[in-house]
C-alpha cells in the first residue's frame, strides 16, 4: 500500500434524527459541553496522524448549516468535506464514501453520536487495515449477562438461552475497512436492496454496521480493543454520562 493509500478517511454519517434522544435538533447536532457531538465527533478522528480526510455526511437540506458549524468551532482548516447524506445510514455512508479520492486506500467509518471516542481507539482501527485486514472494528467486552429471547412487544418474552458473553463483545466506531472493500460490500447491498424491492414479500435481515454488510458476504471482520468512553450517545441518560466524561476530561487538561 503506498504513502496515499496508506493515510486513512475518514466518513461520518449524521443525517439521522436520533428520535431516542427526545424531540429537538438532529442528534448530531445536540451539545455536549456547549459543542454538538458532530463537532467532537471529528475533532476526535481530526486529531489521529492516521487520518487525512474527513467527510460529513450531513442532512441534504442542511449542507451548508454544517459547514458553517465546522468553520465556526475552529476546524476551517482541517481537511473536511460535507456532502448531503440519504435517507438511511447505509445511503449516507455510501454518498460519503463516494467523496472520497480514489487513491485513498483505507475508510473510517464513524458515528457521530460516539463524540468522546479516543484517539487511540482510531489509530489502532486504522493500524489494523494498514497491517493488512479487510474489516475491522473497536468492541469492549460485556460486562452484563445476555439473554436470546422470543420477542414479544409489551408482554413477558420467554427466553431462548443465555449465551456464553466470554464470546461476546459490544461493538464501536470508527470501524475501518480496506477501501475496494467496504465499495464492494455497498454495491452489494445496492443491488440485494434494489432486487428485493422488486420482490413482493422478501425482507431482507437488518444490518446495522458497516462490519455487517463485510460479513453478510463473506468476508472477514476482525476485533481490536475498544474504550468505555467511546459509547453512543442515544438516550438522555447517555448524554448526562457523556457530560460527566467531558468534565473529567476538561478538569485534568485531557479535551
Amino acid at each position: 500500500m503506498n504513502a496515499t493509500a496508506a493515510v486513512a478517511a475518514a466518513v461520518v454519517p449524521a443525517a439521522g434524527r436520533g428520535e431516542r434522544l427526545g424531540p429537538g435538533a438532529p442528534k448530531a447536532l445536540r451539545e455536549l459541553g456547549g459543542v454538538p457531538l458532530l463537532v467532537h465527533a471529528v475533532r476526535a478522528l481530526t486529531r489521529s496522524r492516521a487520518v487525512g480526510l474527513v467527510v460529513v455526511a450531513a442532512p441534504a437540506d442542511g449542507v451548508a448549516e454544517v459547514v458553517a458549524l465546522l468553520d465556526s468551532h475552529g476546524l476551517e482548516d482541517k481537511d473536511i468535506r460535507v456532502v448531503a447524506g440519504g435517507s438511511t445510514r447505509q445511503e449516507s455512508v455510501r454518498l460519503g464514501l463516494a467523496a472520497i479520492p480514489a487513491e485513498v486506500g483505507i475508510v473510517l467509518v464513524h458515528d457521530a453520536a460516539r463524540p468522546l471516542v479516543p484517539v487511540e481507539v482510531v489509530d489502532a482501527v486504522a493500524s489494523a487495515v494498514r497491517a493488512g485486514a479487510e474489516a475491522v472494528v473497536p468492541a469492549v467486552p460485556l460486562a452484563d449477562t445476555v439473554k436470546r429471547v422470543e420477542p414479544v412487544p409489551g408482554g413477558p418474552e420467554p427466553v431462548l438461552d443465555t449465551p456464553d458473553r466470554a464470546t461476546l463483545r459490544a461493538v464501536q466506531t470508527p470501524q475501518g475497512f480496506r477501501r475496494d472493500t467496504l465499495a464492494e460490500v455497498h454495491a452489494k447491498a445496492l443491488a440485494e436492496e434494489s432486487t428485493a424491492e422488486g420482490a413482493a414479500g422478501t425482507a431482507l435481515p437488518p444490518v446495522t454496521d458497516d462490519a455487517g454488510l463485510v460479513e453478510r458476504f463473506g468476508g472477514r471482520v476482525v476485533v481490536v480493543p475498544g474504550h468505555e468512553e467511546a459509547f453512543k450517545v442515544t438516550r438522555p441518560l447517555d448524554l448526562v454520562l457523556a457530560e460527566a466524561v467531558l468534565a473529567r476530561r476538561r478538569a485534568a487538561d485531557a479535551y
